[in-house]
């Protein structure tokens, strides 16, 4: 189970200090296309990140490792491959990595994008509930492999007293191993985000990049999903 961060200020920092720790931030992305509204929002959010990272490391402990969701190979190359998914979070690691910090490899490429292609089939809908069931459970199970393989590369890794920061996609369902100390990080801008991208009705507003790759999906896409769907079943006699 992870702190929250407040939670750290009522609890005796010194005992968190020994062991394994595990600092998580949601990613939070925010293409060239967005609305500057929506930029200001982002821009805010990382920067309180990167204020509640430096608050929770100077308590108990600085960044040895970098994870990040999407990342397949250690070193130059992942923070490379970091540069080029997300502004945001490559300037906090870039920051650390300079620091000391390590940038590890978290993901199985193949496996990763395994999930992709099950979760776009799954976008585009179906007319059999038979198939719909198939393509799911391939996807659950992807993806299960998928949260087994990043937490199996964090604990293969991450050394006794050491810390680590990982990126990854709010809602995740990675399991942490049990001798991993939890710490999630929560800046006030990412209720403001959500608060806003829930307000947005309109078609066209927003395009939320996929989660786990460099391309954007219409924030529209459920609707335009059931709008094929509809399509496709032969009209009623």
């Amino acid at each position: 189970m992870s702190e929250r961060l407040g939670k750290i200020e009522k609890l005796e920092a010194e005992r968190f200090k020994k062991g394994k720790k595990l600092y998580l931030v949601p990613l939070i992305y925010c293409g060239e296309e967005a609305p500057d509204e929506y930029k200001e929002k982002c821009s805010r959010y990382w920067q309180q990140a990167t204020e509640q990272l430096a608050n929770l490391a100077s308590k108990i402990g600085n960044v040895n490792r970098i994870y990040h969701e999407s990342v397949f190979q250690p070193g130059e190359d992942g923070m490379k491959a970091i540069e080029r998914l997300n502004p945001g979070s490559y300037q906090i690691a870039k920051t650390l990595r300079d620091s000391g910090a390590s940038v590890e490899a978290i993901e199985d490429e193949e496996l990763s994008e395994e999930v992709m292609d099950w979760r776009r089939c799954l976008m585009l809908g179906f007319i059999s509930q038979k198939v719909a069931a198939k393509v799911s459970g391939f996807y659950v199970e992807a993806a299960k492999m998928r949260n087994e393989v990043m937490a199996r590369k964090i604990a293969e890794t991450l050394e006794d007293d050491e810390a680590g920061l990982l990126f990854v996609q709010d809602g995740h369902s990675v399991q942490f191993p049990a001798d991993i100390e939890v710490f999630s990080i929560f800046p006030p801008a990412l209720d403001d985000i959500h608060r806003w991208l829930r307000e947005q009705s309109g078609p066209g507003v927003m395009k939320a990049p996929d989660k786990s790759k460099e391309e954007t999906e219409p924030a529209t896409k459920d609707a335009e999903r059931k709008t094929r769907k509809r399509a496709r079943r032969k009209p009623e006699a």
